[in-house]
């Protein structure tokens, strides 16, 4: 029996279902503005198997996770409908005029994404079932990719309820007093880790559930934990 807190996500492992892809081309429609951060991970949301997640993802179309994993970085969230005419965009200049940039852009991962199924827990240092079993399915640790689920807790808070803070801060959805309550409302749609020579970050894009039902993924929320 699982826990009753745990969550099913998925978790990039070699031989699991191909659901997208790493880097890529930035294909959008043209309403979409330009992005000034790198493209990391495209899912394409009909491949995704309905049990891998609790999500109320859309059934089709793709979803590219833009970001930059630097301390102040920035990300969101494009969803590209099934039917969308779309143009490719060109890359952010920087990726191939600023040195730093280019190098942190280099780093990042490529290739396919592919989901197993594994159970993700608020508070996965705890010792029990479900948080060992997570810890087997990350696997490498530079190849850590995560869809759904709580995601990495780190200083007391899961990554939702960080994002639930910061769009309060924000005003994005109004002032909230509880922050239990923007945990609950609130879920982690993907985690990254990037890895680099002598530090990384991992970054977080979550949305509140309502606007996760409405498609409304403009009001996503990005995190990112930096570790120099």
């Amino acid at each position: 029996m699982h826990d009753p807190l745990a969550r099913p996500c998925g978790v990039h492992r070699e031989g699991g279902q191909r659901v997208g892809h790493f880097g890529g081309p930035i294909m959008v429609p043209d309403e979409v503005d330009e992005r000034w951060f790198p493209l990391v991970a495209t899912i394409d949301c009909a491949a995704v198997p309905p049990e891998t997640t609790d999500l109320a993802l859309p059934p089709d179309g793709l979803l590219l996770f833009f970001s930059y994993p630097e301390e102040d970085g920035m990300g969101d969230v494009v969803h590209v409908p099934l039917d969308a005419v779309v143009r490719e965009r060109p890359l952010h200049p920087d990726i191939t005029h600023d040195e730093d940039f280019a190098e942190i852009f280099q780093e990042m991962q490529r290739g396919e994404i592919h989901l197993v199924p594994a159970l993700s827990l608020p508070f996965p240092g705890e010792t029990n079932d479900a948080a060992e079993a997570l810890a087997r399915q990350w696997g490498d640790p530079a190849s850590r990719f995560l869809l759904g689920g709580y995601g990495t807790e780190f200083d007391g808070r899961t990554p939702a309820e960080w994002a639930a803070e910061v769009a309060a801060w924000q005003a994005k959805e109004g002032p909230r007093s509880d922050r239990a309550t923007d945990g609950e409302h609130w879920v982690l749609l993907a985690e990254l880790n990037i890895y680099r020579p002598g530090g990384g970050a991992t970054m977080f894009w979550a949305i509140h559930r309502d606007d996760l039902a409405a498609r409304r993924f403009e009001r996503a929320q990005f995190v990112v934990d930096w570790n120099p």
